[in-house]
């Protein structure tokens, strides 16, 4: 089993993250958790604070010589804006005077936190519930992510849309289809839309998308959108439909449902599905070579809570971001007196960052079933394990039933 925890707040000292689990002799560096890191720092309509800090992870502990040792992984990430809030967030009791916030800010945990835990001032509030915190998640999953990648498993995303704005080519119907090469690695999406500023396929897109996120930034307003956060290479056979807690979309489901401002998750065909004939909506099997497929993946790679070996396929909803430069309304806690609510340092649009955080839950949620599937306290008993299952799998269904 693996599993990882996060701590800290938005303007705190730093964000901390303990990974357990990962097999010993698994090669990691920094500099491959700060690739990851960069990736949710970019994209346009991204507030001020992207231009304060810069992400770079320190591994504290569980690697030695570029090696995991199969003990905890520590990490922390360090706030370059803590100079400007070690008062206001100290640890210890200030003498500084506290302005204490009392609007509660629409769509935000605020007016939810305070009342949960009875909390005086909603900055209590404010600094974990931030998304601030999937930096850390990031930093976190980017192990998971490159126990995958050794066994052949990679993950990508691209945003389908941002304010209604969606391309001409319907990409997510090609993965669908299953229209895609027999080589296809989920990474190459990644690839090309971190091309784009707003990491979308299409270029026209990409340019009506920038200058509707310009008009709602004049309007003081925000954006939210839809992603797609794919993952290649998977063998069959990961997950189950013994219990409702190992199936694997539902895991896929609360890991994404987790990220800040996602409301609405989908597998494969999702929701369209439900208006479909069954005959034109399950993936019929087929044999190629010495394996058994699936002409179409609209299962999205997951059938009885089980991985098919076909790409999984996530679809996600964003909403705007609930701070507004020009807010709606609130209440004042304090007189409980009708007002605007308040405003708070935030992005116009993240949608594009929302998916690359995407793409590392899934790939903890993967390398989670993938670590239950094939065990080992080494990457080498692992790759053993690996290679025993998946080189057998045809002949032990031939075996079983012919």
């Amino acid at each position: 089993m693996i599993r990882f925890l996060t701590a800290g707040e938005s303007h705190g000292k730093a964000l901390t993250a303990i990974f357990e689990g990962i097999p010993a002799n698994l090669s990691i560096s920094s500099d491959y958790i700060n690739f990851q890191l960069k990736r949710r720092q970019a994209g346009y309509g991204r507030g001020m604070r992207m231009k304060i800090e810069s992400d770079k992870v320190e591994i504290l502990s569980g690697v030695r010589y570029g090696k995991t040792l199969g003990s905890p992984i520590s990490m922390i990430i360090k706030n370059k804006d803590w100079a400007n809030w070690s008062e206001t967030m100290s640890v210890e009791k200030s003498s500084a005077p506290t302005n204490k916030i009392t609007i509660p800010r629409p769509g935000h945990a605020d007016l939810v936190g305070i009342t949960k835990y009875n909390f005086d001032d909603i900055r209590d509030s404010i600094e974990r519930s931030s998304a601030r915190e999937t930096a850390s998640r990031v930093a976190a999953c980017s192990i998971a992510r490159k126990l995958l990648e050794v066994f052949g498993i990679t993950i990508g995303s691209y945003v389908e849309s941002i304010g209604g704005i969606y391309s001409r080519v319907n990409y997510l119907n090609t993965l669908l289809e299953n229209k895609i090469a027999s080589n296809f690695k989920a990474v190459s999406l990644s690839n090309k839309a971190d091309k784009s500023a707003v990491r979308v396929l299409d270029k026209v897109q990409e340019e009506k998308i920038i200058s509707k996120i310009k008009t709602i930034k004049k309007k003081g307003d925000t954006l939210g959108g839809t992603f797609i956060t794919v993952a290649s290479g998977l063998p069959a056979g990961l997950g189950s439909f013994v219990h409702y807690d190992t199936k694997l979309d539902a895991e896929i489901a609360q890991a994404i449902l987790s990220v800040n401002a996602v409301k609405a998750v989908e597998i494969g065909s999702g929701f369209e599905s439900a208006h479909l004939y069954g005959s034109n909506s399950h993936d019929e099997i087929k044999k190629v070579g010495d394996t058994l497929t699936r002409k179409t993946n609209r299962a999205g790679g997951i059938e009885g809570g089980i991985s098919t070996g076909l790409p999984i396929i996530v679809r996600a909803a964003m909403k705007p971001i609930a701070t507004l430069m020009s807010p709606i309304q609130s209440v004042d806690l304090k007189t409980l007196k009708k007002v605007d609510a308040r405003r708070e340092r935030s992005d116009f649009v993240a949608v594009p960052a929302c998916a690359v955080i995407a793409e590392s839950m899934l790939a903890f949620t993967i390398a989670k079933h993938f670590v239950v599937k094939f065990g080992g306290d080494s990457i080498e008993e692992m790759k053993d394990n690996y290679k025993n299952y998946t080189s057998k799998i045809f002949k032990r269904i031939k075996n079983n039933f012919v």
